[in-house]
């Protein structure tokens, strides 16, 4: 939970209370590598905060997986489709390493985002955020060589790069494997 506490508290101050009443809903849990959190055409019920390991969001398209995103340590991980449209996912979110998180169920979620102005400035902050990185990503693949785009995505997500399999990199990209391989290889 110390993770997830304080990614919240490098974008917002939090009260004692305020962190008293995000405990109150959080459970601890631990999943595999491989583990659906999110699945396409589900309500998983939940969001997780990320305290070790990494998931990565992605579509199945024509039968093939498009990586949209990763998460790590202090992020977190829902679908939107589901806690603000009260539809069922349009992704997946799988663990990419065994994980252990923070979970809340998305009712308690949208409770405290109604009820705690502390909560909503966080998550109108990390939205905020997301939105920007999906933005510059957009841009990137429009007006970047794969190349830079790597280099992008090494700045970006330092993390990441040693940690997960190098076709789900390219596909975030939008770049084939050999491609990106011949592009680690110059580094």
């Amino acid at each position: 939970m110390e993770h997830t506490l304080q990614t919240i508290r490098s974008l917002v101050p939090l009260s004692a209370a305020t962190e008293r009443a995000l405990r109150d809903c959080l459970a601890p849990c631990r999943f595999a590598k491989r583990h659906l959190l999110v699945e396409e055409g589900r309500r998983a019920g939940a969001a997780y905060f990320i305290e070790r390991g990494i998931t990565r969001s992605y579509w199945l398209v024509n039968g093939e997986e498009i990586t949209t995103s990763f998460m790590a340590e202090g992020g977190m991980v829902f679908s939107m489709d589901e806690l603000y449209y009260d539809r069922p996912s349009e992704e997946y979110v799988e663990t990419l390493e065994e994980t252990t998180a923070c979970r809340i169920d998305l009712n308690d979620l949208r409770r405290l985002f109604e009820t705690n102005l502390e909560l909503a400035n966080w998550g109108r902050i990390i939205h905020q955020n997301e939105y920007r990185r999906l933005h510059r990503s957009h841009k990137e693949r429009l007006t970047l060589s794969a190349a830079e785009r790597y280099e992008a995505f090494c700045h970006q997500f330092p993390q990441v790069v040693q940690r997960v399999q190098l076709g789900y990199i390219a596909s975030y990209l939008g770049i084939t494997l050999p491609t990106l391989s011949r592009l680690r290889g110059r580094r």
